[in-house]
């Protein structure tokens, strides 16, 4: 059923403000995630590959996205643009929003900055991968303390509860406490030697920025784990690994020109993240296989996560109104 988000005439501005202390369930989070998934396959849902501007020298990085998930009825409209994303400069700057409309009635629902949203949406596919690869690990580490490694490990423990070890690498030591912070009434251990930490983990996340100053290597990690990659960190186990799986083969070919080899190649993806969740194919051939997976946002995440968050910021009454068209 519909919800009434703005009169006609009217566009609902849901700044970052607006959604501070939101009550996220992250168990839901990952069903809504996973149902968008699926519903690519399932109900039909498009979400076109990104179209990318680049600067060469990494002065800038601006991209656009559009999808439309069936399982929500939800149309999205996704734009970022990063300044200094190599953070080379200290000049750094961030700015994304989404529009999203109600693909049942024409009615716009909501112009939202998505500074959380995205992390979200992130790191809850990296849980899904880690628990279609690994269901039974019990130690996960995560490469990187910005934004998206602080929510890292919240979102596994909510798609993993019996994860017994948490560790985490990075160089910033607010990040560090962050990330220890952001797992109520569990320790999380900051790793020193990212190489014996890497070799015990089962679960891998490298979420660290284009300035990692460290990353793990593909000989370092044991037989039976996953690497994901949405960031760096991890990203030497891509060639080297015995089974690589994605969110999308199309967009990771787009997005990931960092992982090509010297002569421009790629090694094949295995299987795709809605297949996997469906069943239709495997997250791993063998238990012994040392995955990779390669974490691509897809818009049609944003556009379901984007309505769940909408429909908490209604019901809590945020948000202002504007005579807009």
């Amino acid at each position: 059923m519909s919800q009434n988000y703005a009169e006609p005439g009217e566009l609902w501005l849901l700044p970052q403000s607006q959604q501070e202390g939101l009550d996220f369930d992250y168990r839901q989070v990952l069903q809504v995630v996973e149902r968008a998934y699926c519903a690519v396959r399932e109900r039909g849902s498009d979400s076109p590959v990104k179209t990318i501007i680049e600067d060469p020298d990494d002065h800038s990085l601006s991209y656009s996205m559009v999808a439309r998930d069936a399982a929500s009825d939800t149309v999205c409209f996704k734009a970022v643009y990063e300044f200094d994303p190599s953070r080379r400069r200290d000049e750094y700057r961030f700015h994304s929003f989404i529009f999203i409309a109600d693909d049942t009635t024409g009615a716009p629902i909501a112009l939202m900055d998505v500074v959380k949203l995205g992390p979200l949406r992130s790191s809850a596919t990296s849980a899904l991968f880690a628990r279609a690869a690994c269901p039974d690990a019990r130690n996960a580490l995560v490469i990187g303390t910005g934004v998206q490694g602080q929510i890292a490990l919240p979102m596994l423990l909510a798609a993993l509860p019996d994860l017994e070890r948490l560790q985490v690498f990075g160089t910033y030591p607010e990040g560090l406490r962050a990330v220890q912070d952001s797992v109520e009434g569990r320790d999380v251990e900051i790793v020193d030697d990212l190489e014996k930490a890497a070799g015990e983990a089962d679960i891998l996340i490298g979420t660290s920025g284009l300035s990692v100053t460290q990353t793990v290597q593909r000989d370092w990690v044991k037989p039976g784990s996953i690497s994901v990659l949405l960031g760096y960190g991890v990203h030497d186990v891509f060639h080297g690994a015995d089974y690589r799986i994605a969110t999308n083969t199309t967009q990771m070919h787009v997005t990931c020109g960092k992982l090509r080899a010297p002569d421009g190649s790629l090694p094949p993806v295995d299987a795709e993240l809605p297949d996997i969740l469906l069943g239709h194919t495997p997250a791993r051939r063998d238990p012994g296989d040392v995955v990779f997976a390669y974490n691509s946002g897809m818009a049609v995440t944003d556009a379901a996560l984007g309505r769940y968050i909408a429909d908490l910021a209604l019901a809590a009454g945020r948000g202002e109104r504007v005579g807009f068209w």
